[in-house]
């Protein structure tokens, strides 16, 4: 099993739920984050007022997949989340050594 972390930008979370969910994804977890990386933030007017965002608004995504599904699933990502401009976010994808469903006691592969 494969746990994927994924940082996107807003506006294109639900394309990328969307494409996940015809790729047969059956769940995620979904934090609204701030961060930056190569954008280092940006600066914005306010009224007149020039002021820097040093962080910037992003989406976590965090999906538990088998292995079978992971490359596929990464890609999904990428393809969906791109916009081709700085900021467009990262994936991470580590190894899952245990998943449980709370209400079955399911474990691993039957759990996601």
């Amino acid at each position: 099993m494969k746990f994927i972390i994924a940082t996107i930008k807003p506006f294109k979370l639900e394309e990328v739920r969307e494409a996940l969910t015809a790729l047969g994804v059956r769940g995620m977890m979904v934090t609204e984050i701030k961060g930056f990386g190569a954008q280092s933030g940006h600066t914005e007017i306010y009224r007149g007022a020039e002021y820097a965002v040093n962080f910037v608004p992003k989406v976590k995504l965090e999906i538990g997949v088998s292995d079978a599904m992971a490359d596929e699933v990464v890609e999904t990502i990428r393809k969906t989340a791109a916009t081709g401009k700085i900021g467009d976010g990262k994936i991470f994808v580590l190894d899952l050594a245990k998943a449980m469903r709370v209400r079955t006691g399911e474990t691993d592969d039957e759990a996601l």
